[in-house]
């Protein structure tokens, strides 16, 4: 008898709940288990991870195979992240830094946007206020009163 930690769902229609079971790899997802260790509520903000590390383990070390959604539940779980950010925590925080960097001035948001190039203005660029002079001015000559 080949032994899985596997979800079943509970729930109804739109409204997944997932349990952590222990159960018969022939049994079918929503079937017969041996023992309940946990549960999981995705729909919550952040999600809802609760499992009983003590069972777990237990049946774990007698050879019971975990699927890999229920790993990432485990790897979640023990660093109090949600499974959607447990294998993105490192480049979210990159994400937000440089979201970060870019609100805070945007020519240099600008720059890092458009692939390495300076964060200098070009010349002539008439968004500079310091290169748009009035018209009277180009000219030359002063207004006549």
């Amino acid at each position: 008898m080949s032994v899985r930690v596997r979800l079943t769902r509970v729930g109804s229609k739109k409204n997944p709940i997932w349990r952590v079971v222990v159960a018969d790899q022939r049994s079918p997802r929503d079937g017969r288990f041996i023992e309940a260790v946990g549960q999981y509520n995705p729909q919550t903000d952040p999600s809802t991870i609760v499992l009983d590390r003590e069972r777990l383990d237990h049946w774990l070390g007698r050879g019971a195979q975990a699927s890999n959604t229920v790993k990432q539940l485990m790897k979640a779980h023990s660093k109090g992240l949600t499974p959607a950010t447990a294998g993105a925590a490192a480049p979210s925080e990159e994400a937000d830094a440089t979201e970060d960097e870019a609100a805070a001035t945007p020519a240099e948001g600008a720059a890092l946007e458009g692939g390495g190039e300076s964060a200098e203005p070009l010349e002539g660029d008439p968004a500079e206020p310091s290169q748009v002079e009035p018209e009277d001015a180009k000219s030359g000559e002063e207004p006549a009163s």
